[in-house]
């Protein structure tokens, strides 16, 4: 390292950048004196490991002055975001996360989301680690208060004429001059108050415009009104958790195994819990960082993009540099902002929930992640401890009923090998069964299966000899115990069970109670997308049945008659009536109708 350029770095506060020999950009520090900061790296001997795998690769630095530590600080966040340093604490996470936007710019401002948080005046809630979440929110927000969705641009007369979203009570119609700038303001002020966990002010406002809507006779307002306090007080009264007092924050609760973190944050405010963040950060631990660090790391960076800031955050560890991030967050807020690790009492007892949630979300993506790199055979493992097999089942069959008061009855076999699909596998089959009896059917279509099956053992082969090493039965007891005779009957003995839709409960020859599998259960996942698919497979053959029978005529009953037969004699004659009353002569002068196809439909109408 060049002496001189040691020599030269100034005592005053900044930021200093770590260069490796390729010019690479692989650490970015802050200091209150640059120059005390930078030389200590190159002069001490007892770093720790990770400074010295860092030292041992700067081939140079840089540096740039600030007027104070806590401008070093904020510079510090933004250049860490630009360069991604290799030995920087890094909480990758790709994904552009919604938030909730309301365009205060605008004369007659909208609420949308958004994953472009742009600073344009607007206000903006978030951000959201739910999707879902802030969809719903929307809708409820929508349907509360009737603001405009359009993308119009309302800064002239407003003439246009309402769109149906004013006629169903869904806007206001502003751009056809409905509703005053000052009325319109007022409900998005309303909105903006919910969306910041300000809701009992909403319900004290809404409150007494019905009484003075109600004191004037006007109940049609009045009636509006309570409309919006009921819907609003139904969803805060599904608010469970309080805490004692009213302040606002966050509660940050923190996991991390190998190289995953889960911070997970319960928001306060007003006293209530209002939301509940999740993020989920693959993390690339830089061999001796520590949880205090991990937590600067995340604060820093979740702050950064956050709408609001609480004043007091709950923490699991103190974070590195306490004073200074809250000095930043303060900056930010605009007011004081607390970081507190309470040791006991309601807020640990908080902090400890938080943490047990983190927890838990973080082994269910750990899970997911197995699941997936172990693919369908993760499930089919445990789908064969669960019913005892010797094996996971390569092939497995299922079968389905479909059929509208016994009539247009079909069957459907599809099979799943390791999992997957096998569509060239899959095979249906039209029910002789009489009336609506899917006991019967089903006793059938596994009657004719395997019947077929053994037969083509028999000789060598064909399309059903493969057998499988579970038969899924789309149905509960009944529909089990009518497929186990069926084999039975035939001495066909193979592990068979029954997924019954309603509680999806799984039946297993030889229990007499079904077994309850776990919503979240892989195993069930499996069995319901086997299930689900036979049914699917079912319907399809069944709706087209139909269709046929509704639409088709009696032409097709003829042979030799197909369906451009049938167009040419419709199209000669204008109807099947009028086919049949045809001669011979007569339909033999059809394009495609020879003398002996002619003499055969002229048979079929009169013998």
């Amino acid at each position: 390292m060049d002496e001189q350029k040691l020599k030269e770095i100034p005592e005053q506060p900044g930021v200093y950048l770590m260069k490796n020999a390729a010019g690479e950009v692989i650490y970015v520090g802050k200091a209150v004196s640059l120059r005390r900061r930078v030389r200590s790296y190159f002069q001490k001997q007892d770093h720790p490991v990770k400074v010295r795998a860092m030292v041992e690769r700067i081939a140079d630095f840089d540096y740039i002055v600030t007027d104070s530590e806590l401008e070093a600080f904020i510079l510090e966040n933004n250049l860490i975001k630009e360069y991604a340093p290799q030995y920087n604490i890094q909480l990758r996470d790709d994904k552009s996360y919604p938030y909730i936007k309301v365009t205060m710019g605008e004369r007659f401002p909208r609420i949308f989301s958004t994953r472009r948080p742009q600073r344009d005046g607007s206000r903006l809630y978030g951000p959201f680690a739910d999707a879902g979440a802030v969809n719903s929110t929307l809708s409820f927000l929508k349907k509360l208060f009737p603001l405009r969705t359009c993308r119009k641009k309302l800064d002239g007369d407003l003439r246009d004429r309402p769109c149906l979203n004013y006629h169903i009570k869904r806007c206001l119609a502003p751009c056809a001059g409905k509703v005053s700038q000052e009325e319109y303001l007022k409900l998005v002020e309303a909105a903006c108050k919910v969306l910041a966990g300000r809701d009992e002010e909403v319900m004290e406002d809404l409150e007494s415009q019905m009484q003075q809507a109600a004191a004037k006779l006007d109940f049609e307002r009045a009636a509006v009104l309570r409309d919006r306090l009921s819907a609003l007080k139904a969803v805060t009264e599904k608010q469970k958790m309080e805490a004692a007092d009213e302040v606002d924050r966050d509660v940050v609760g923190m996991v991390c195994q190998e190289e995953l973190c889960c911070f997970l944050i319960f928001i306060f405010r007003g006293g209530k819990l209002i939301g509940r963040q999740r993020y989920l950060v693959p993390l690339e631990r830089q061999l001796d960082d520590t949880n205090s660090q991990l937590l600067t790391a995340f604060l820093r960076q979740y702050y950064s993009k956050a709408s609001t800031i609480p004043k007091e955050v709950i923490v699991p560890c103190q974070p590195e540099e306490q004073a200074l991030l809250e000095e930043w967050l303060g900056k930010l807020a605009e007011r004081k902002v607390q970081l507190r690790e309470p040791k006991r009492g309601e807020k640990k007892q908080l902090l400890s929930l938080a943490a047990r949630n983190a927890e838990y979300a973080l082994q269910e993506e750990i899970l997911q992640r197995q699941r997936k790199e172990n693919g369908p055979r993760w499930g089919l493992e445990q789908l064969s401890e669960i019913l005892d097999l010797a094996s996971p089942p390569e092939r497995i069959e299922a079968y389905d009923i479909s059929n509208i008061q016994g009539t247009d009855s079909v069957a459907s076999m599809v099979v799943f090998l390791e999992g997957v699909p096998a569509k060239e596998e899959y095979r249906r089959f039209k029910m002789k069964t009489p009336g609506p009896n899917d006991f019967a059917m089903m006793a059938e279509v596994i009657a004719r299966r395997f019947r077929r099956g053994l037969r083509e053992r028999k000789e060598g082969g064909g399309k059903f000899a493969a057998f499988p090493d579970l038969v899924l039965i789309d149905g509960g007891a009944g529909q089990l115990h009518a497929a186990l005779d069926a084999m039975r009957q035939l001495d066909v003995k193979l592990p068979t069970v029954g997924l019954a839709k309603r509680e999806e409960e799984l039946y297993v020859e030889g229990r007499s109670e079904p077994l309850f599998l776990p919503r979240d259960s892989q195993v069930l996942y499996l069995l319901q997308r086997i299930r689900d698919e036979a049914h699917r497979f079912a319907v399809t053959f069944h709706r087209g049945l139909r269709q046929k029978r509704n639409t088709g005529s009696v032409l097709d009953e003829i042979e030799g008659v197909g369906p451009a037969r049938r167009k040419a004699l419709i199209r000669r004659f204008g109807s099947s009536r009028a086919v049949s009353q045809a001669s011979p002569a007569e339909l033999q002068q059809v394009e495609g109708i020879s003398a002996e196809l002619a003499q055969r439909i002229y048979d079929y109408f009169h013998n």
